[in-house]
């Protein structure tokens, strides 16, 4: 068994779900008392969320690439960043770390054809949803990306980060996401994107009428695999 090198953090509710899920379906795999190999570096949130906010992305990567390098040196065989958003410096942080990196959007795209869907609504934070690093790697694939309207950007990306990333859970919050699911999927989305990976905390399948893409569950998924196959 490989040892998966986790880069979290951001925010630590979601890394929880990594640990887990990891660690689960290893035991469901291999069984008795099996578990993981992991090594974790976990950041303070605090300080790359306000790099994203001014923009200042250079700076992150290099934060996160020194981590990731800790990761290396520590004894990792390659990198899961356990977020969506800052897979936009994921070539600055698999350089400094030397480390092979499990992209995220690369394991989604995966499953999204696995299941033959072609359009798609993409909700995530609003770096991850208007900005191309990753729903160009969609679209490279022949999938179309929707996402909301400005507003409907702003209100999903306020839920993430003033309630699900200190563990809330809003019923009003849930139908709103509920609804922006709906909406795309009466312009044809057979799929939704859960592009950050705190929505999995508010969105499971059966909350909605198409098919849910949990990419915290599916990047863990596919960690398991390179840990076990790679």
């Amino acid at each position: 068994m490989k040892t998966i090198g986790l880069l979290g953090g951001m925010s630590w509710e979601s890394t929880v779900t990594y640990y887990t899920e990891i660690n689960q379906l290893i035991n469901q795999q291999l069984g008795g008392l099996h578990s993981a190999k992991i090594l974790l570096a976990s950041v303070d949130f605090a300080e790359i969320e306000e790099l994203q906010a001014t923009n200042n992305w250079q700076k992150a990567g290099a934060v996160l690439g020194q981590k990731a390098y800790e990761l290396k040196t520590a004894g990792a065989d390659f990198l899961v960043i356990c977020t969506n958003t800052m897979h936009k410096v994921a070539p600055q942080i698999e350089e400094v770390s030397q480390l092979p990196l499990l992209h995220i959007a690369d394991a989604t795209i995966a499953e999204l054809k696995k299941q033959a869907v072609k359009k798609v609504l993409l909700l995530g934070t609003k770096y991850t949803m208007t900005q191309n690093f990753y729903k160009e790697r969609i679209i490279a694939e022949r999938i179309e990306v929707i996402i909301p309207e400005e507003s409907e950007v702003e209100q999903v990306n306020r839920i993430i980060f003033d309630e699900l990333c200190h563990g809330e859970i809003h019923a009003d919050s849930k139908v709103y996401f509920q609804k922006l699911i709906q909406a795309a999927a009466e312009k044809g989305a057979t799929g939704v994107i859960l592009g950050c990976t705190e929505i999995g905390l508010l969105i499971q399948a059966a909350d909605v009428e198409v098919k849910v893409f949990d990419t915290t569950k599916i990047h863990s998924q596919k960690a398991v695999e390179w840990a076990l196959n790679k």
